[in-house]
């Protein structure tokens, strides 16, 4: 009897690998998701990041052997046998589309699933919401064809620095920086896969929050865009972005209202911006390495963001309340009845809506004198950064649950060894 239940699991477990395999396949080799996915940088570096928490929670020769595997494959079939238009970034999704296949199968056939599926199930889901971005972009800007980017282009101009343009034209002049910062900003999966990894690996269950909060910044970012839709000084200015700005003198008498412009609403608050700055936050605790690549990624995604002319420097200021706000929600350990949870997503939340309700009707406020958007915005910064501080403390205090404690996870090579053992008996 029992060894009829276990031909019927056995078959059970080699049916779902099929399907994963057969599904995996499908999405590999679909000219549609290849042309409208597989080969675009952001969704490709997304995927690509998969691998990174895989080799990070179950660093496996075996695993790499099958990975490599499956990415040769698919580039085989595409590139040789569908005759696919080659493209670098189609091998990073492939090795991420596989990686992830890898890690699902290995959850059929171990018994010790909790790790694995804390590390692609989430992985699975920040690609997903990746995918499905440009859609929700794409509605907004349907449903607000006019933007606001001459009232953020005001309260730039009141800094009497146009941010902006000054790191475009330094972009421009220096293609070697150009080149280092974009990378970074189409990677924004890197620096998130490599923190929630190396929590994962260091906490584990302690680790969800930090994914969590990435996966929901998206989506709450979207709803900012629909609040406030504003694409950014590239697209307003076009050809003539960066060279050649409005003159601050003139911009007092700048007549704001919405205008109709081509591009993303996606400037404000800078999500980019956003989540390097909760991938810096939450490295705290992690490896040096870790915490440099999360900071190298932060200081890169500033520059990009400007350089590349798809933000105004007071949608990275919004960045930073905003930010706040999601690590608040997602500090789920800490009760809502603790006063320092509550104050610092009220500071988020307001402070992002009090941006909001500033930039569109207090702009003569900003021209009084330099003195105050720039008190404004270092205001800003400093209260987040010392709420930010705060909140973080009381996390630490939270007593660890049962599934943190019982099996804390100090030896890499250990925990490798385990699994490996179970996935092979």
């Amino acid at each position: 009897m029992q060894e009829m239940v276990g031909d019927k699991g056995g078959l059970g477990k080699i049916a779902l690998t099929s399907l994963l395999v057969a599904s995996a396949l499908a999405l590999g080799l679909s000219r549609q998701f290849y042309t409208e996915a597989l080969v675009d940088g952001f969704f490709a570096f997304a995927l690509a990041s998969v691998l990174i928490i895989h080799l990070r929670i179950l660093p496996s020769w075996l695993d790499v052997g099958l990975v490599s595997a499956g990415t040769l494959s698919l580039a085989f079939v595409d590139f040789e046998i569908l005759h696919y238009p080659w493209k670098f970034v189609a091998w990073l999704s492939f090795l991420g589309l596989t990686s992830l296949v890898v890690m699902a199968a290995r959850t059929i056939w171990t018994d010790e699933r909790r790790l694995l599926i804390s590390g692609w199930v989430p992985a699975a889901l920040f690609v997903i919401s990746d995918y499905f971005a440009s859609a929700m972009l794409a509605w907004t800007g349907r449903a607000h064809p006019k933007t606001l980017d001459l009232y953020l282009l005001s309260f730039d101009g009141s800094l009497h620095v146009q941010l902006a343009f000054w790191v475009g034209q330094f972009y421009a002049r220096n293609a070697w920086f150009h080149i280092i910062s974009f990378i970074g900003y189409v990677a924004l999966a890197i620096p998130i896969a490599v923190v929630y990894a190396g929590r994962l690996v260091r906490f584990r269950d302690r680790a969800f929050p930090s994914m969590l909060a990435f996966l929901i910044a998206g989506p709450l970012g979207i709803i900012c865009y629909n609040l406030f839709p504003a694409c950014g000084p590239h697209s307003l200015f076009g050809q003539a972005f960066p060279f050649h700005p409005l003159a601050v003198t003139d911009l007092p008498r700048l007549a704001l209202e919405a205008v109709p412009i081509m591009g993303a609403r996606n400037a404000i608050p800078s999500l980019h911006l956003a989540w390097t700055l909760l991938a810096w936050w939450y490295s705290r605790g992690l490896s040096r390495m870790e915490r440099g690549i999360a900071l190298t990624f932060l200081v890169l995604t500033a520059f990009a963001t400007l350089g590349t002319g798809e933000h105004w420097f007071v949608d990275l200021v919004v960045a930073f309340p905003f930010a706040l706000m999601i690590q608040a929600i997602c500090a789920y350990r800490v009760s809502w009845k603790n006063p320092v949870r509550i104050t610092a997503f009220v500071l988020g939340l307001a402070g992002t809506l009090a941006w909001f309700a500033a930039l569109r009707y207090a702009t003569k406020l900003f021209w009084t004198s330099p003195i105050v958007p720039w008190a404004l915005v270092a205001a800003t910064i400093a209260l987040v950064v010392l709420r930010q501080a705060k909140l973080d403390s009381v996390v630490d205090l939270e007593k660890p649950s049962p599934a943190d404690s019982s099996k804390p996870v100090t030896s890499r090579a250990g925990r490798s060894t385990k699994l490996a053992s179970q996935l092979s008996a």
